[in-house]
């Protein structure tokens, strides 16, 4: 499993990857939201990628088709696990508290909340 977390700049790029499902460089480029890095650096942060394992390709030639070797969905999983393990000593409690703290969550957030883990117990 891969376990490295992604600088903002290759977030940038699987993002972009995620969305296309496939593309060669100068392909996924165009899709890079402005100011678009040199073709250079976007054909090395890809390459980065693909040595930590997020990103495979296909050889067509000299030319390679590149596309995600994890999902967005697995790769939203390792980084909250991550963040939690690294900045809530690995308590969920923890990284709720904080929201509710922040006023990111209120009573009814939790309640919600509440209705899904009790559903989700009474499902297993």
């Amino acid at each position: 499993m891969i376990t490295k977390q992604l600088t903002n700049r290759e977030e940038d790029v699987m993002k972009i990857l995620w969305v296309a499902k496939k593309g060669f460089v100068k392909d996924l480029m165009k899709q890079h939201p402005n100011p678009k890095p040199h073709y250079n650096t976007f054909s090395t942060i890809i390459r980065g990628l693909e040595d930590k394992g997020f990103v495979a390709h296909n050889s067509y030639g000299n030319s390679h088709e590149y596309y995600p070797a994890i999902t967005k969905e697995e790769y939203r999983k390792m980084s909250i696990k991550n963040m939690v393990t690294d900045y809530f000593e690995s308590s969920y409690k923890n990284i709720v508290s904080f929201f509710v703290n922040e006023e990111k969550l209120n009573v009814e957030d939790l309640k919600e909340l509440i209705k899904l883990i009790e559903t989700k117990n009474k499902n297993q």
